[in-house]
């Protein structure tokens, strides 16, 4: 994680000039700076499941309060070979707690108050599967609407190959957070390995490259499907950003990138996780990603890890041991990564964590 920490001037001064025969010039304090962006996470507890190999479940956390920046998962996969068979098939937004974005391109939701932790499974389960949602719920004096942009690629439909799709906040907005889904569950060797703020430029590759840590104001949410087994034609890759509403200036509004990066998980049914966090300056904890990868993410396009069958088991606000946090906390300043092997080992595999941490400048 990097050192480098992002500043602000905690008061601003204004220079007012008195004319009494001679000119005298007097500073004097003009107005108190606060962070008004404010954060509480809620989640409903662990949902049972899938309890049936090729399936998934949908989990719902749902935002009594503000509005939903961003949101995560988190599994229990149990011991043994069977783990191996639990995966992340989604972290999005959703409406209602139940209705998906996958529908036309483009901005499709306005002030969405749910976030869906969907788990899917391979051709294993056991007793142990289940998955627990984690919503971001988001206030500020600044912004107070917010929208999400949907976009979709069809695929990736051969072994061992990447879908790599990207949404980009409308111009004037700032992105607050996003997510990825993959369709469809009865492909059980599919999954989203990637889930990260990125930029809408050539130095990013429009979204092949991660944000860095230490990047400001990203503007694109990337999302990469991974197929280990056999192809489909139906199978879809989505992206998710979550973005500033429409006609808000949010040119004093900061949102700075930590992003941390480890070496594994590289043996057969093992597992990894990475932790970036918030340092002093930042803001506020408002999402986070994750990927598991053949690594350099920030400064290569993304490659797939060293196995078909690696993936993601959780993606969630943390403590900075990488443990999820409870319902109902407004201090979460960490955001965790929680990758696995397949069956079969993988080398040169990297587990990433990214955290967005927002000052909205009041």
């Amino acid at each position: 994680m990097s050192n480098a920490f992002h500043s602000r001037p905690h008061f601003m001064r204004r220079t007012f000039v008195l004319m009494a025969g001679a000119a005298l010039a007097a500073t004097v304090p003009f107005a108190a700076y606060a962070n008004t962006v404010g954060i509480t996470v809620r989640t409903p507890g662990a949902t049972a499941g899938p309890a049936s190999t090729f399936a998934e479940i949908t989990t719902d956390a749902a935002c009594a309060g503000g509005l939903v920046s961003g949101g995560g998962i988190s599994q229990t996969i149990g011991t043994g070979t069977s783990s191996n068979g639990n995966k992340v098939n989604g972290t999005s937004p959703s409406p209602d707690g139940s209705t998906e974005y996958l529908g036309s391109t483009g901005v499709v939701g306005t002030d969405v108050t749910h976030w869906l932790g969907i788990g899917g499974s391979g051709g294993a389960v056991n007793g142990d599967f289940s998955s627990t949602p984690y919503a971001m719920c988001f206030t500020s004096n600044l912004i107070d609407h917010t929208q999400v942009v949907m976009n979709k690629l069809a695929g990736p439909t051969s072994s061992g190959t990447v879908g790599l799709v990207t949404a980009t906040c409308p111009a004037g907005t700032r992105l607050l957070g996003g997510g990825a889904r993959i369709t469809p569950a009865s492909v059980g060797s599919l999954k989203p390995i990637a889930s990260f703020p990125t930029f809408n430029d050539s130095a990013h590759g429009y979204g092949q490259k991660a944000a860095a840590g230490g990047e400001t104001d990203p503007d694109s949410w990337t999302a990469v499907g991974w197929n280990g087994g056999g192809g489909n034609s139906n199978n879809t890759t989505y992206a998710y950003a979550v973005c500033s509403g429409d006609n808000i200036d949010v040119s004093g509004a900061t949102v700075t990138v930590r992003h941390a990066s480890v070496s594994g998980p590289t043996s057969a049914t093992t597992g990894q996780k990475a932790t970036a966090g918030c340092g002093e300056g930042d803001g506020k904890l408002v999402s986070g990603g994750a990927a598991i990868s053949g690594g350099s993410l920030t400064t290569t396009a993304f490659t797939g890890p060293g196995s078909v069958g690696d993936h993601l088991n959780g993606s969630f606000p943390s403590t900075s041991g990488g443990s999820p946090v409870g319902d109902g906390t407004t201090t979460a300043a960490y955001w965790t990564a929680d990758t696995h092997t397949g069956g079969g080992s993988s080398p040169s595999t990297y587990t990433d964590a990214w955290a967005l941490c927002a000052d909205d400048g009041v």
